[in-house]
C-alpha cells in the first residue's frame, strides 16, 4: 500500500510541475524532490486519532507554476452531515487516497445554495483557498470510500461525506495550480 502512495504522490507531483506536458519543459527547473517516510505518515495518523485534529499538512512544495500539498486526513464516526458542509474549491483540487476505514462521500459541480467562505477562515488562509459551502448538491454521485480507494475532486466540484461507520484516514493531496496553496 505504501509503494501505491509514492507512486501517486509521485504522479501528482510529476504531472504539477509540468513533466508530463505536451512541450516536455519542466514548470520547475531544478526544484528538490520531497519525500515522506511511512513512519511519518503513521505519526502524523497517531496524532491525529489521539488528539481529534482532522487536517493535518505534512508537506507542502512549491512546484514552480503550482504548489501541491500533502495531508493526512482523519476523520470519526459520522451518522449524518452538518449542516451546510458541502465544500467546494475554486482553485484547489483535491486527490484522497483511503489508508483506513471507510465511508459515504458525495460529489458534484451543482451545489445549491452556496456561500462564499470569508478570507479569515482557517481553511481559506491555510489548506485550500476561496471557496464556498452550501447546504446540498442536486445530482450527487455517492462515493462508497474503502481503504485502497482514490477519489478525484476538481476544483469547483462540491464534495460531502454523508455517513461514516468507524472512521477513515486519508492522504489527502491538494494541487493549487495558481499557488493558492500555502507552503509550509
Amino acid at each position: 500500500m505504501r509503494t501505491l502512495i509514492v507512486c501517486l504522490v509521485g504522479a501528482v507531483v510529476a504531472f504539477a510541475r509540468g513533466r508530463l506536458s505536451a512541450q516536455g519543459v519542466a514548470s520547475c527547473v531544478m526544484c528538490p524532490s520531497t519525500y515522506i517516510p511511512a513512519s511519518e505518515v503513521d505519526a502524523y495518523e497517531r496524532i491525529g486519532r489521539a488528539t481529534g485534529i482532522t487536517d493535518q499538512q505534512m508537506r507542502s512544495v512549491d512546484l514552480g507554476k503550482s504548489n501541491v500539498q500533502i495531508a493526512l486526513v482523519h476523520r470519526g464516526r459520522l451518522d449524518a452531515p452538518a449542516p451546510r458542509s458541502v465544500a467546494e474549491h475554486h482553485l484547489v483540487s483535491e486527490v484522497y487516497y483511503v489508508l483506513s476505514g471507510g465511508g459515504t462521500n458525495v460529489t458534484g459541480p451543482d451545489i445549491v445554495g452556496a456561500e462564499e467562505r470569508p478570507s479569515t477562515d482557517r481553511a481559506v488562509q491555510l489548506l485550500n483557498g476561496p471557496g464556498s459551502n452550501a447546504a446540498e448538491i442536486r445530482n450527487a454521485s455517492n462515493h462508497e470510500l474503502a481503504a485502497g480507494d482514490v477519489l478525484v475532486i476538481p476544483a469547483g466540484t462540491g464534495h460531502q461525506f454523508t455517513k461514516i461507520d468507524d472512521h477513515i484516514t486519508y492522504l489527502m493531496i491538494r494541487i493549487g495550480p495558481v499557488k493558492v496553496v500555502p507552503l509550509k
